[in-house]
C-alpha cells in the first residue's frame, strides 16, 4: 500500500512540475532561463523542510510516517526536478552559454537552501 501511495504521491508531483512549468514558460523564454526548473527546485525545497519539521515525532503535527513517505518521496520526488536542473545546466555549457549555466547554478542552489532555511525557521516557529 505504501509503494502505490508513493506511486500516487510521485504522480500527483509530476503534473504539478508540468503545469508549473507550462505557466512560467513564457518568463523563462524571456530571460532565456528555465525559471520554471529553478521555480519547482525552490518551491519543492520549501515545501520538504516545511513538512518534514512540522511533522516530525516531536513536532507540532505528529502524523503516521507513511504519510511523510508518501509526501516527501512520492510528491516532492516527483515535484523537484534536479536530473532537469543538471541537463538544462549541461546544454546551457555546451551551447557557449556559460554566464547562464553559472547564474543558473547559483539560483538553484542559493535560492533552494534559502527556501529550506525558510521552511524550517517557518515550521520551527509553528510548534
Amino acid at each position: 500500500m505504501l509503494i502505490l501511495g508513493i506511486a500516487l504521491g510521485g504522480a500527483i508531483g509530476s503534473v504539478l512540475r508540468y503545469w508549473l512549468g507550462l505557466l512560467l514558460d513564457p518568463v523563462g523564454r524571456s530571460v532565456s532561463m528555465p525559471i520554471g526548473t529553478i521555480s519547482v527546485n525552490i518551491i519543492g525545497s520549501f515545501a520538504i523542510a516545511f513538512f518534514a519539521s512540522l511533522t516530525l515525532a516531536e513536532g507540532r503535527f505528529s502524523v503516521p510516517e507513511a504519510w511523510r513517505v508518501v509526501f516527501m518521496v512520492g510528491i516532492c520526488g516527483g515535484f523537484t526536478t534536479f536530473s532537469s536542473f543538471s541537463l538544462q545546466t549541461f546544454e546551457l555549457i555546451e551551447h557557449g552559454e556559460m554566464t547562464r549555466a553559472v547564474m543558473n547554478v547559483f539560483l538553484s542552489v542559493t535560492l533552494c537552501l534559502l527556501a529550506t532555511f525558510a521552511g524550517y525557521l517557518l515550521a520551527n516557529n509553528l510548534k
